[in-house]
């Protein structure tokens, strides 16, 4: 695989970094990280669509090797970085894929920049809640439709412990609980490695951002092909990616089974058949 990287500078000056592969006249794949994580984890994606597509990985501000400015931590910031990185690389007709925070990143932006959101054709979803906190005053059952896996004040607490003096050993715990059993040592070092390279204060100020946000009003108003993808080993479960895609019109959904790499980082476990599905996607 044949790779280069580039970087683009926001209009509150930082510079995002990123990776890309593929020719520039080919249609454009843009994949966005989840929170914590970098452009390089799509590495198995970056490699398998660069034959047939101009594939660009980003690197959120904060996160991998763009800048760490002391501010910005936030989701509609992210989407306007995203709103930036589109319209400086002049993208049009782009494939949206984000994982996880990366899906929120999406909708973020996909809510807020009407005009420059006509540059999308398409948006692959994979496996994120559209609202993670759960409120109290909801029946039974509504938290985990909606894959809201937090409690009222618990991000804060997350917050707290990233912040303490072994703050990379619990995140090194939470990341780990994200895999199936099934991850190599390797493979978990070196995402843990990929990891570290986000200052852990802000990593915990985007966590308690990105977890408050609600997104589920957002979800109608995509009016462009969407796949939505989950895992019934997910942090989340299948149920929640099943109502994400209920609530998209014309959405297509796959769901992985926990005996096929199931996990929150499916596309890393099972590359095989989620390049496939998504590739199926593309080409229908």
């Amino acid at each position: 695989m044949s790779t280069s990287s580039g970087s683009i500078t926001t209009f509150d000056g930082v510079a995002l970094r990123y990776i890309t592969a593929g020719t520039e006249t080919d249609p454009a794949l843009l994949l966005l990280p989840g929170w914590f994580q970098t452009a390089i984890q799509w590495r198995k994606q970056i490699a398998h669509f660069s034959t047939k597509y101009r594939v660009i990985a980003i690197d959120h501000r904060g996160q991998g090797d763009s800048d760490k400015p002391g501010r910005g931590y936030r989701v509609t910031r992210l989407a306007a970085d995203l709103n930036d990185i589109i319209t400086q690389l002049d993208l049009k007709d782009v494939v949206l894929c984000g994982h996880s925070m990366g899906c929120s990143v999406i909708w973020a932006y996909w809510d807020a920049f009407e005009a420059s959101r006509t540059r999308v054709s398409r948006l692959i979803l994979v496996d994120q809640s559209p609202c993670m906190t759960a409120d109290p005053a909801w029946e039974p059952g509504v938290a985990k439709t909606l894959g809201a896996i937090f409690t009222p004040g618990k991000a804060h607490e997350m917050g707290v412990s990233f912040r303490s003096q072994g703050g990379y050993e619990f995140a090194s715990g939470f990341l780990k609980s994200l895999f199936s059993p099934l991850l190599s040592t390797e493979d978990f070092e070196w995402t843990a490695q990929q990891c570290s390279k986000m200052k852990l204060e802000d990593a915990a100020t985007l966590l308690v951002n990105h977890v408050a946000l609600d997104w589920r009003d957002a979800l109608p108003t995509i009016t462009v092909p969407t796949l939505v993808v989950g895992a019934e080993g997910s942090v989340f479960g299948g149920e929640c990616s099943r109502w994400v895609a209920s609530h998209i019109p014309g959405s297509k959904l796959e769901i992985f089974e926990e005996d096929e790499g199931g996990s929150h980082f499916m596309f890393w476990e099972n590359d095989a058949k989620f390049n496939k599905v998504v590739e199926e996607f593309l080409q229908g």
